[in-house]
Parts: structure tokens; sequence; C-alpha cells
């Protein structure tokens, strides 16, 4: 169902709800209000890429009328068939829902959408800030929606495009307390868990903690994955068993697949992407003055792949590159599906 272009003198009926669209405050009152049958309510999506589009997918499924924008035509239309009402424009989407969600890929997109936002005209909403970006752009977005009577939520998230998909993440909500209270039964739709973290800023904070982690567990699966191939072993048996062992890691679970497979296409954090995530991290710290021995030493790792054509692909193709320094080859897959391995002596 699509979002109205115009509210005068049109009637929407679904179900047993009739919402009549008349002129002035009773239009904007009526828009607001209209919850389909069956439904929990509506909520605004900006931003329709691998993270955005998995939070529709799951709000829909969840229950949840969704409303969406982004600039990229094949995305408009695939969510489109997704059940998304896609909306010409920023200012259209925030002024039918609520509650909107950012996901957006830079700084810049962040500050252009938040100006559009304050632009709107709409009565104040609870922006949901869902982007991994350096505070100071995250601070400077919420002062220009705050002034437009807004409410804005620093909100990250915890995990990859895949566990997005299958609604495993953990949300660092942090901002106004009564906002998140709000927001609450949005969180639960698209993610298995929601943190509190306090004050605006401090769900940034701790992403940026669990984003360090992820960048050297990445890296880890990978090598310990080179270092079983090099020694004769299959990559099937090197998941298999280093997967239930006392070294076991989420990264070596969901990126262990890949690796096995060296297929990268099905991207759920893109190399090019994991960049700007990689600098944020390596700002912060350096400007808290916290030595990173272990994440530093991921970077030429991350930048090799980048280097070697693998920016649009998943960050797992860090396995790629260690394969080739350590002169790995990959044979051709037998009938079973599995791949032979030939190392250099």
């Amino acid at each position: 169902m699509s979002l109205p272009r115009k509210l005068a003198g049109s009637t929407t009926r679904s179900g047993s709800h009739i919402v009549t669209k008349a002129r002035g405050q009773e239009a904007a009152k009526h828009t607001e209000a209209f919850v389909a049958a069956g439904s929990k309510g509506r909520v605004g999506i900006i931003g329709l890429g691998i993270m955005g589009g998995a939070f529709a997918r799951n709000l829909i499924a969840d229950g949840w009328n969704v409303a969406g924008v982004d600039t990229d035509p094949k995305r408009r239309k695939e969510m489109t068939k997704a059940g998304v009402s896609v909306s010409d424009s920023v200012k259209e989407l925030v002024t039918a829902v609520p509650i909107v969600i950012t996901s957006l890929p830079s700084p810049k997109a962040l500050g252009a959408v938040a100006q559009e936002i304050a632009q709107s005209g709409a009565k104040p909403r609870i922006i949901i800030e869902a982007s991994t970006f350096a505070l100071d752009d995250k601070l400077a977005a919420e002062s220009v929606v705050r002034k437009a009577g807004h409410t804005m939520l620093d909100c990250p998230v915890s995990g990859t495009g895949a566990q997005a998909a299958r609604k495993d993440l953990v949300v660092y909500a942090s901002g106004d307390r009564k906002a998140i209270e709000k927001a609450m039964p949005v969180f639960a739709g698209f993610s298995r868990k929601t943190e509190n973290l306090g004050a605006f800023g401090n769900g940034s904070k701790m992403k940026y903690v669990a984003n360090l982690l992820v960048a050297i567990h990445n890296v880890a699966a990978a090598e310990a994955m080179v270092l079983g191939m090099k020694a004769g072993l299959e990559p099937e048996q090197i998941f298999k068993f280093a997967n239930g062992g006392a070294g076991q890691s989420r990264m070596f679970e969901i990126r262990g697949p890949m690796m096995v497979a060296d297929d990268y296409s099905e991207a759920t954090m893109k190399n090019y992407v994991w960049q700007k995530d990689m600098a944020v991290i390596g700002e912060f710290a350096n400007k808290l003055g916290v030595p990173t021995p272990l994440f530093s030493a991921t970077l030429p790792v991350y930048a090799s792949a980048m280097s070697v054509g693998y920016a649009e692909q998943d960050t797992g193709a860090v396995c790629a590159v260690l394969e080739r320094m350590a002169g790995v080859k990959r044979g051709k897959k037998s009938k079973t599906g599995k791949t032979k391995k030939k190392a250099k002596k």
C-alpha cells in the first residue's frame, strides 16, 4: 500500500478500518493514526540497502506497515515487491509515519537527510539513526532535527547483513529514555535484543567496540582457515571441527561457510563500506589515546582485499587475500561440491 500523494478528498479502506482524509488538521490526524487491520502501526525507513532492506522485511513479517525511501531504483523496486510502500521523498515519508529509521551509506547522506527531515514541516517524530558513523557526524545531525522539534536516537546495530536478514541483531540504543521506550516495539520487529546505553552517543561508542572485535575475529578466522588448508586439511573439516572448539567465534561461524566455498559474492558487509567503519574506529581510538595493535594489524589485510578486486564483495574475502600470501591454491570442485586444495611447499 502506497503512502498518500494527496490527502484531500480521498478515502482508504483496509479491513474494517476506514480512514477519511480531509484537508487541514483532520487530514494529518487521520494519516498519522491510520493502521491497517491486524497491523502494529506504521514505521518509515530511509535507506533500503542491505541493512535497511532487512529491517523492512522483518518489520513487515512482524506485522508493521513499512514505508521507505531510497535513491536506487533497483532497491525501490525490490522493496515494493517485498511489501514496502515506497515514498517519492523524505518529506512524504516523514509526514506520514511517527517513527523513522535511517540506515545510510555516508555522513554526507545523513547530513542531507537530517536537513530534509527538519524542513519537512512534519509533526514531532522519533528518528532512529541506525548507521555507523563518527560521533561528531551523528551529533551534528541530531542538532539539526532537534531544532525542528524531532527526537533523534543513536541506535547502531551489532551484526552482519546475514544476521540482519534472520533478525539476529542487537540494537545499541542511546538517547532520550522516553523515546527509546516508545521505539521498543519497533526494535523488537527487526532485532533479537535491544540494549539501552543511556546518553546519546553511547550506542555508537559501544558499536565501535563491537566492530573492533569483528575486524579482528574476521581476519583471525581467515588466518586459521588458511593455516589449516596449507597444512593439507580440507576447508570443510576445518570449519566443522574448529567451529565447535574452544576457539570458536561468531565471525568464524558466520563467514566460515563463505571461506569454505571460496565465494564472497553474497555480501553481508562489502569491503568498501567496511573501510568507512574501520576509519571511524581508528580515529575514535586515536582520539582517546588507546593502542589497538591487533586491530591495526588487520588494516593492511582489508586494504589488500580492496586492491585485488574484492571491494564489492564480503569482508570474508580476507581469506582469499591470505591464501595468496600463503601460496595456497584452490583446486577444482568435485562432483560432491567439495574443493581440493593444492598447497605450495
